[in-house]
């Protein structure tokens, strides 16, 4: 079906969120929790926009609103971006150390908090998308913990946690920059645990922790033998392919 993006005509499948219509026809709609590889969050709210369907205005999350009908969208017009600007605010006062969130402060014209108390020091914004990757892993080492003002995320006890497999993934996905992960002489640090990595046997190049290689390895019916990058093994399923 067609629908209406900033007054360009697109085509849309039935039940295609209106941020990928979008993101397909080159029009840009700002977010801060979506990725690719775990659709559905919609926790930040920045990608909001209007939607005109019969006659009436409404104000819609675009990364979880399904097109059924032929409407129009408007993605950045005045009053999306006063409450983008107040969006923005919030997010500012809640994890003001971030670099992304600094970046979409100035994009917005916002300045100095003196309403809202700010949370010092601090870059999450609780999107949950770290806790979601872990658990897409099969790993739950890490979870939302107490509620309210006093929510944060945290492995077991704020304790290293065991189960922690050091894959990065949480880091990888995290918008604001909030989990720290740090290599240096074949090691990798992260959640205050510290894990040996291990070198592809091709390229020499370090690509998992060990624990990681050994559950994946255990999960996916890996072979034991030589340790494989992604990109050497690609290489190495197409050559056998050819041959």
């Amino acid at each position: 079906m067609k629908i209406k993006i900033d007054g360009k005509e697109c085509e849309a499948d039935h039940g295609e969120y209106i941020l990928d219509v979008a993101k397909r026809n080159g029009i840009h709609i700002p977010t801060l929790c979506h990725t690719d590889a775990l659709p559905g969050q919609g926790s930040c709210r920045l990608c909001i926009v209007e939607v005109i369907e019969g006659g009436k205005n409404k104000v819609v999350v675009s990364c979880l609103y399904p097109v059924t009908s032929e409407i129009e969208v408007v993605t950045n017009s005045d009053k999306i971006r006063r409450m983008r600007k107040n969006i923005i605010r919030l997010l500012a006062a809640r994890a003001p150390e971030s670099e992304r969130i600094k970046k979409l402060k100035e994009e917005y014209g916002v300045y100095e908090e003196k309403r809202f108390e700010i949370d010092k020091g601090e870059k999450c914004v609780l999107c949950g998308l770290c806790v979601r990757a872990c658990e897409a892993m099969g790993v739950y080492a890490i979870s939302s913990v107490e509620r309210g003002i006093k929510k944060r995320i945290s492995p077991p006890f704020e304790e290293p946690p065991v189960d922690c497999i050091g894959c990065g993934a949480c880091a990888v996905v995290c918008p604001t920059g909030a989990i720290a992960l740090t290599e240096f002489e074949g090691k990798r640090i992260i959640w205050d645990k510290t894990f040996e990595l291990v070198k592809c046997s091709v390229c020499e190049n370090y690509f998992a922790t060990r624990e990681q290689y050994e559950f994946l390895k255990q999960k996916y019916g890996l072979e034991a033998g030589e340790l494989l990058c992604d990109k050497c093994r690609k290489k190495f399923t197409a050559q056998k392919l050819v041959f």
